[in-house]
């Protein structure tokens, strides 16, 4: 029997993120514009769940770990950021895109 090659982990981990954002990409700009919409309303969706997590890695000292590093608790406010701001960019694009199919008032 031969031997296993072992691939190192961060280079899994790093070709799934390669692949991702390549799929991410075609994904997205295939979009048709009157699917902009619920898009927009589950990237929302999607960034609600990682707010919770990043509250979780914000207030991991309050939730009984005093071990907690500084640098899980800056990475978790810096994506409670990310994500705040991508929801609530989701909300204001999809309010304009709605906005467009409004009758416009005299």
């Amino acid at each position: 029997m031969g031997e296993m090659a072992v691939v190192d982990p961060f280079v899994f981990r790093l070709s799934i993120f390669v692949l991702a954002v390549f799929v991410g990409y075609y994904v997205v700009w295939s979009v048709t514009p009157a699917l902009h919409t619920p898009l927009m309303s589950v990237t929302n969706a999607i960034s609600s769940v990682i707010v919770v997590g990043a509250l979780l890695a914000v207030g991991v000292s309050l939730a009984g770990d005093e071990n907690a590093t500084w640098w899980a608790r800056g990475l978790g406010f810096v994506a409670l950021v990310f994500a705040s701001v991508n929801i609530f960019g989701g909300f204001l694009v999809t309010q304009r895109m709605l906005s467009m199919y409004q009758k416009k008032k005299k």
